[in-house]
């Protein structure tokens, strides 16, 4: 059987060491990647290797011998242009065409840019591959002042990774508060906080209107607001999934490729996983499209059986993580929709967790140097528990005693 991977990402690693873990798999293994780079963690980018506490070579998720042990046929640094779904070929951007018996799809996502004057500009910068951290961090000095625009995680992180580098940083948020598509105001109030302890200046309800400069930027505008100068700009405005590959080979597409909870698309010998996907979810009764290291992992896993001819259904509560500074924020579920947040613990305290409740079941969990509430809100979760919100807030009632 000739296994064709298109994308090089997080969902492909996972997906190679699922079909290699399994010893019935004969015939070959085909990676087909954009970057010049081995399956890696996205996430550390704007974290731990935007800091330079993590190398490159930590990043990977297996050393290269692994895929020389295992015999995969590595083609990156090339683009697949097109699949002939009939014939069961890809064709690259080199001409080349690769015939595949099951061909898995884990494209993922690209960055949203900004078209707006000046956007074009040298030290505008946006975080989503290792050249473009690299080319970020060469900028990173002490006294520079840097704007980001974006008060998501990407761009929280990027915040708290210049400040410890002792520069000036500024963040500019649409929304009037930051975070605001993902967390409880209190959450946002508290990293807002955070933030400002550590001298960068936080700004809501703020529209960027342009860059100026001559070859590389030196100003930042915005409506109704003088312009702010700035050595250098990070951008993290959210992205989009890669879908158009599948859309030209005339699979099903809505927010993402289309596939059932055993990461099938409609066509039986195409598989996708990862966060270019959009994918039935049980446990919220929801079709759902995750940018998450968790999706991507659990999803390549029945990706891979599904492969293998031994689908099993892949349900799972999203989980998600952000560092900034010393704080650890844990997200597990989605929020989307809830009527009622319950507090516990003391935000003052730098440890406490926001519980998502709708129509009095416990949907989500923002954990903040929180582990416990973390860990005990994916069981709740799963279980469709309705705790009691009096006994949420109890701090004396242990948390495995909520229900």
């Amino acid at each position: 059987m000739k296994v064709v991977i298109i994308g090089a990402g997080h969902a492909a690693g996972q997906l190679i060491t699922s079909l290699k873990m399994d010893e019935t798999i004969t015939g070959s293994i085909t990676l087909i990647g954009d970057e010049p780079w081995l399956p890696y963690q996205r996430p550390p980018l704007s974290k731990q290797y935007l800091s330079g506490e993590m190398d490159v070579d930590q990043l990977y998720l297996k050393p290269k011998e692994f895929y020389k042990a295992s015999k995969v046929n590595i083609r990156l640094g090339h683009h697949a242009q097109s699949i002939d779904r009939t014939a069961k070929t890809v064709t690259l951007d080199n001409g080349d065409k690769v015939a595949y018996d099951k061909l898995a799809l884990t494209t993922g996502t690209r960055v949203r840019r900004l078209s707006i004057p000046g956007a074009d500009l040298e030290g505008i910068h946006y975080i989503r591959t290792i050249d473009d951290t690299d080319n970020l961090r060469k900028q990173f000095a002490p006294g520079k002042a840097m704007t980001v625009v974006g008060g998501g995680y990407i761009g929280l992180e990027a915040a708290a990774a210049a400040t410890k580098a002792g520069m000036k940083v500024t963040v500019l948020e649409m929304a009037d508060r930051v975070m605001n598509r993902v967390v409880a105001p209190e959450v946002s109030t508290f990293f807002e906080a955070l933030h400002r302890s550590q001298g960068v200046d936080i700004r809501t309800d703020i529209q960027v209107t342009g860059f100026t400069g001559e070859q590389t930027i030196s100003a930042i505008s915005c409506k109704d607001s003088p312009d702010i100068k700035s050595d250098l700009c990070v951008v993290g405005v959210g992205v989009i999934p890669n879908t158009e590959l599948a859309e030209t080979a005339g699979l099903k597409c809505d927010n993402g490729i289309v596939v059932d909870d055993h990461a099938q698309t409609e066509d039986p010998d195409i598989v996708a996983a990862g966060d270019c996907t959009a994918h039935p979810n049980g446990i919220y009764g929801s079709q759902i499209r995750l940018e998450s290291v968790q999706n991507a992992v659990d999803q390549a896993k029945a990706a891979a059986l599904s492969i293998l001819d031994k689908p099993e259904t892949y349900c799972a509560v999203p989980w998600f993580w952000s560092n900034q500074y010393d704080v650890k924020l844990q997200i597990v579920g989605l929020s989307e929709g809830y009527d009622q947040t319950v507090v516990r613990g003391k935000p003052e305290n730098s440890a406490f967790s926001v519980f998502y409740l709708k129509g009095g079941t416990l949907i989500a969990v923002d954990a903040i140097n929180s582990a416990r509430e973390y860990m005990m809100g994916r069981k709740l979760i799963t279980d469709h528990a309705k705790p009691d919100p009096t006994r949420i807030v109890d701090t004396t009632i242990p948390i495995k005693e909520l229900v």
